[in-house]
């Protein structure tokens, strides 16, 4: 056996996890990826767009990372916070009507987010 390989399958353990180590029913990569909080995939922009919509202004907040229903539940929560409507978009985006940056950033980072304001 080379120095580089590694035990894939063992009699006496079965089929080995190659992330862990571990046996592959006490794998350890599945728990704590559970336990690791799912963060921002990368910086999280609170930006203003008008493009597309008659002039109107709306927030968008960008690179939150988070699961569908996670960005449902959040985007519902700012919404009440705004007093406003909004939506979900395409590819993780939350878009909320008006102008709202300030009130926005202020609010994610009291949620432990890192955001920042985005654009003129």
């Amino acid at each position: 056996m080379s120095s580089g390989s590694r035990v894939v399958y063992s009699s006496g353990q079965g089929r080995v996890c190659p992330g862990c180590g571990f046996p592959a029913n006490a794998c350890r990569c599945k728990a704590l990826a559970a336990a690791r909080p799912a963060g921002p995939a990368g910086p999280v922009r609170v930006a203003r767009q008008t493009q597309g919509r008659g002039g109107k202004g709306v927030t968008v907040i960008t690179g939150l990372g988070l699961a569908a229903a996670d960005l449902e539940k959040l985007a519902r929560e700012l919404k009440q916070r705004c007093g406003s409507g909004g939506r979900v978009a395409e590819g993780g985006v939350i878009e909320i009507q008006g102008e709202h940056r300030d009130t926005l950033v202020a609010e994610l980072t009291r949620r432990g987010i890192a955001a920042k304001r985005a654009g003129g």
